[in-house]
């Protein structure tokens, strides 16, 4: 079963986006059950599934965004 999804801050979707608007490729880490991944690419889109957020890279991967743990070296805000 899925663990339940924890909205990340506004300040940090804030900063997702605008890496997606500057077309800025990114050096994303996330957790991936029990193992972690890092990939390098572009963000392209942002979607909303069951209520749970989702982050669209240009190779077609969605990553939960309560589950990336770093983008280009920054960990995700805890706090609006």
């Amino acid at each position: 079963m899925d663990e339940k999804y924890k909205p990340i801050s506004c300040y940090f979707y804030d900063e997702l986006e605008a890496l997606a608007v500057k077309k800025v490729k990114s050096k994303i880490l996330y957790q991936n059950g029990d193992s972690q991944n890092e990939i390098e690419d572009f963000i392209i889109d942002f979607r909303t599934l069951n209520k749970e957020e989702f982050m669209i890279l240009d190779n077609g991967i969605e990553i939960r965004l309560d589950k990336i743990l770093k983008v280009n070296g920054k960990k995700p805000q805890t706090t609006c």
